[in-house]
């Protein structure tokens, strides 16, 4: 399996964020535990918070169903999610 670049872990993570926030029972989960607010989300994901990208991720691995889902949605592996976290925390 190729690793993700940093470019395309960080597309990867926008889309996974992207798709995490169309679904509202997971929308709320992540806002919950993060603690962030809509507006500080679009700010720290149109800045590229490569932060807030690997927490998004982390999120989804937490919860297998979702990390299953999501990657589903955005067409790739739930592999390459993983691997696209592990690029974003170098």
């Amino acid at each position: 399996m190729l690793t993700p670049t940093t470019n395309d872990a960080e597309a990867l993570a926008l889309a996974a964020l992207a798709a995490t926030l169309t679904d509202e029972r997971r929308a709320q989960r992540f806002l919950d535990l993060t603690g962030l607010h809509a507006d500080e989300l679009r700010r720290r994901a149109l800045a590229g918070d490569r932060a807030l990208l690997a927490a998004t991720l982390a999120f989804l691995e937490s919860h297998e169903p979702d990390l299953v889902a999501v990657a589903g949605a955005i067409e790739v592996t739930p592999a390459t999610l993983v691997a696209a976290r592990a690029e974003l925390e170098a």
